[in-house]
């Protein structure tokens, strides 16, 4: 059912937490696990001067990020893609479920209530969840940072 499985990453903590369920689903089907960082696009923000600096100390986040995941699904036995990509962080991962033929998307949310959840929406997570043509697997991360 589940051949190939993304896990989006932001390099934090609080994916280990969803990494434990997409391990756990990945052995289950003998699915791929497919890790992807994405380079937010608001580096465009930057001055000039600065923007090829925040973009290369972005990359190298996400190339750490990408190799904590693929390290942790390796030692679990299970084939790794990784990928590191600049753009829209919703909008690069849901072109990259589809390029991939991605099978369920997997990523946590910040536990937000209230007026916090408030001030939060439209997360990457949610857009997610609103737009992917696949299941979307979400893991209730809520303070692990």
């Amino acid at each position: 059912m589940y051949d190939a499985i993304l896990v989006p990453t932001d390099g934090s903590e609080g994916v280990d937490r969803t990494l434990d369920h997409a391990i756990e689903m990945a052995r289950n089907h003998g699915a791929t696990v497919h890790a992807l960082y994405v380079v937010d696009r608001r580096f465009e923000l930057a001055a000039d001067e600065d923007r090829e600096e925040l973009i290369a100390q972005l990359t190298d986040r996400g190339e750490d990020a990408v190799a904590a995941v693929a390290e942790r699904a390796g030692e679990a036995g299970l084939d790794v893609v990784t990928d590191v990509r600049e753009g829209v962080p919703y909008k690069t991962i849901l072109g990259y479920a589809d390029e991939a033929g991605i099978d369920v998307i997997a990523m946590g949310t910040h536990g937000r209530t209230g007026r916090d959840r408030l001030a939060h929406l439209g997360s990457v997570t949610d857009r997610v969840v609103e737009n992917a043509t696949v299941p979307v697997f979400v893991v209730n991360i809520g303070d692990a940072d």
